[in-house]
């Protein structure tokens, strides 16, 4: 299974992935879900990727073989970020056409996709690219995306999310949307990347990637959970429990 979620606010962008791809009693790959294209100055564009891993690696060559084609339609000429939404649907759902016409075992070929970045001109945003090429922008009310196993790590994103939030602050809240979807489903792994995009700067931006055991991810994950102690703590106590207040 997957995780991967982007977050938007006014300071920039957020990416966020996992990198388990196949999970058993010993039997476990990674591999890498976020995959960023950068002209500096021009554009940038981060691609988190979920589903059928024959899939998604065939869409972000494909892609990459595009950048080098010059009479191809690539992340370098379209003209908006919803064109390039439309070009990466395209091609996914192209893929999953050519895979599917040559198996004979009723496999799977469906890969879901958030695309997010800036083209100069244009504001920054993030977009959810559905198996059949369709898809969908974020919006102020709700300036995050997710794919995979999104359940278990949305609730905080739900609570603290919001276009004002910092940027450091967003990638702190997505680091502990991850920790919980992995403390949640053990098909959902590290390492754990993470991307930041300030706002119009046009470039690649901080990048992280983390172990279970990295000391700064482990600090978040327990810092985290004793919040949540003290939180729970400091609820109003029931009519009925001694000290209660009237």
């Amino acid at each position: 299974m997957t995780y991967c979620l982007a977050i938007h606010v006014e300071a920039g962008l957020v990416f966020c992935s996992d990198s388990r791809t196949n999970a058993g009693t010993d039997h476990v790959n990674t591999y890498s879900k976020m995959h960023e294209f950068v002209l500096p100055g021009q554009r940038f564009f981060s691609l988190l990727s979920s589903g059928n891993l024959a899939t998604t690696q065939v869409v972000v060559q494909r892609l990459r073989q595009d950048l080098e084609t010059p009479s191809a339609q690539s992340l370098w000429t379209v003209p908006s970020l919803a064109a390039a939404a439309d070009y990466v649907g395209w091609l996914s759902a192209d893929v999953q056409r050519v895979q599917a016409g040559r198996d004979t075992a009723n496999t799977v070929f469906e890969a879901s996709f958030i695309l997010g970045g800036q083209i100069a001109g244009e504001s920054p945003g993030i977009y959810l690219i559905y198996p059949q090429g369709n898809y969908i922008h974020e919006s102020a009310d709700h300036p995050f995306l997710q794919i995979g196993e999104s359940k278990y790590g949305k609730p905080i994103l739900d609570r603290v999310v919001q276009p004002s939030l910092s940027l450091e602050a967003a990638a702190r809240c997505a680091l502990v949307s991850m920790n919980s979807t992995i403390r949640s489903n053990l098909t959902v792994g590290p390492p754990i990347e993470l991307g930041i995009y300030r706002a119009d700067s046009l470039q690649r931006g901080e990048c992280l990637s983390l172990h279970d055991d990295d000391p700064f991810y482990k600090a978040i994950a327990d810092g985290w959970s004793a919040g949540l102690a003290r939180a729970l703590e400091e609820l109003p106590r029931f009519p009925w429990e001694g000290g209660a207040s009237s």
